[in-house]
């Protein structure tokens, strides 16, 4: 059985604030072997002092932009869907100007997955427990309405479940079922967190099967290039396309 929780009491976190120490204060009691925390990645930026002065978060975007791929012009200005230097594909590049004081923005973690491993391996060593850490955070979808959290960093859980090469029910070879269960495990902790309630944390219990020592980070989530079939956005393939074009008639 599935079952989801927020951890609740969380303080307002600030750079230097021990989080391992802060989340396991308020999770005593409450863990188990094989139990999955999802924690959001604001707090984890929050608590390693990636706030950052800035008062045009356009500059922000640009700094920790690595590759354009697709914008889009509208009434504030222009929307930026961005390559992080993470290799996220993300809206503004995942530079966050909400929940923060007026004339700064938040960044990213510089190494979610190096957070999550230094979370996990302090509450494993407090609770004597193992456990998965999954750092979150909020991405649009191509083709869809909405937003969803997903796994931009983890340590301990397997995030991509392949199964390219086993038989389904019908012993049919599946050859390109690999469940994202980071991501699936991300969304639904968001579903208890509410991000306007002050809940950062979620405690996923019932997928102790995911719960790995060994398992890879989150890189495993990020499509290759040579394998990403809408690498661009619409104007800049037709840019391109049309720049090609007339290189190849002069």
């Amino acid at each position: 059985m599935l079952t989801v929780w927020a951890l609740e009491g969380i303080p307002e976190i600030v750079p230097g604030d021990d989080l391992a120490t802060i989340i396991g204060d308020l999770a005593k009691g409450q863990l188990a072997n094989g139990d999955i925390l999802a924690v959001t990645s604001k707090i984890v930026s929050k608590a390693e002092g990636r706030v950052v002065q800035a008062d045009d978060r356009e500059q922000a975007i640009t700094d920790e932009t690595v590759r354009v791929v697709a914008t889009r012009a509208h009434p504030g200005g222009i929307t930026r869907i961005v390559e992080n230097r993470l290799g996220m594909v993300a809206a503004a590049a995942g530079v966050d100007a909400s929940n923060t004081p007026e004339g700064t923005v938040l960044l990213l973690p510089l190494d979610p997955d190096a957070s999550a491993a230094a979370l996990r391996a302090a509450l494993e060593e407090r609770f004597d427990l193992q456990l998965g850490v999954i750092v979150t955070d909020t991405l649009g979808r191509a083709w869809r309405e909405g937003q969803t959290d997903v796994a931009i960093g983890a340590s301990g859980v397997l995030l991509l479940d392949d199964l390219r090469g086993t038989a389904d029910s019908h012993g049919r070879v599946m050859d390109v079922t690999a469940p994202a269960t980071g991501d699936e495990i991300a969304g639904a902790a968001d579903l208890v967190k509410r991000k306007s309630e002050g809940l950062p944390v979620a405690v996923v219990r019932g997928l102790g099967h995911l719960v790995r020592a060994d398992a890879p980070g989150s890189r495993v989530l990020i499509r290759p290039a040579a394998a990403d079939m809408f690498r661009l956005g619409t104007d800049e393939a037709y840019n391109q396309g049309f720049d090609a074009g007339r290189a190849a008639d002069d």
